[in-house]
């Protein structure tokens, strides 16, 4: 009895893990990633050229397409505007759930770096840029706070906090600074 409840606890785990990695499998050459997988190379969407953008539209927009170009593979990612800036933060980042889960942060930390961002169906072309000090870390905290966290407002003690998180590599923080393509 044993022995036959065993299998079907197994046959209940393959399934389910079977259809996760087909899925993932068959998303790796998709045109960005879907929701739940990493996708391939961002190929639809118009190509932004001109001058930077008011990045403030974003505060609208939960998540955004990333692409880096080296192995070419995209994701969803959180986006935040700081004094018209824009930052991606990528969590988690001495946990070993980080470590497998945000394989492309340490890939961007490496060099890797050059990439395209989607938003809006338009595609920028962004080189990631590691922030680990400074007081744009303040604006920063103060809007992962208030769009990320649900607080209306950021208290001094909270951005203080969040920063010092930064600062000490839990929370990964990058600017996604203009590019040109080759």
């Amino acid at each position: 009895m044993k022995k036959i409840i065993l299998q079907i606890l197994g046959v209940l785990i393959l399934i389910p893990a079977l259809a996760m990695a087909t899925m993932r499998f068959e998303n790796r050459n998709a045109d960005g990633p879907s929701i739940l997988f990493p996708g391939g190379e961002m190929t639809s969407g118009q190509l932004h050229t001109g001058p930077e953008p008011d990045w403030s539209f974003t505060d609208d927009i939960e998540t955004v397409d990333l692409q880096l170009n080296n192995p070419m593979a995209s994701r969803l990612i959180y986006v935040l505007e700081s004094e018209n800036r824009l930052f991606i933060i990528s969590g988690y980042m001495t946990t070993m759930l980080g470590r497998l889960w945000k394989e492309w942060a340490f890939e961007a930390d490496q060099g890797n770096n050059e990439g395209v961002l989607r938003v809006n169906n338009i595609r920028y072309p962004r080189t990631l840029v590691r922030i680990t000090e400074g007081d744009v870390l303040n604006g920063v905290s103060a809007k992962l706070i208030t769009k990320y966290g649900g607080a209306p407002t950021a208290s001094p003690e909270a951005i203080a906090a969040t920063r010092a998180g930064i600062e000490a590599g839990l929370s990964w923080v990058f600017e996604l600074v203009p590019r040109e393509l080759n």
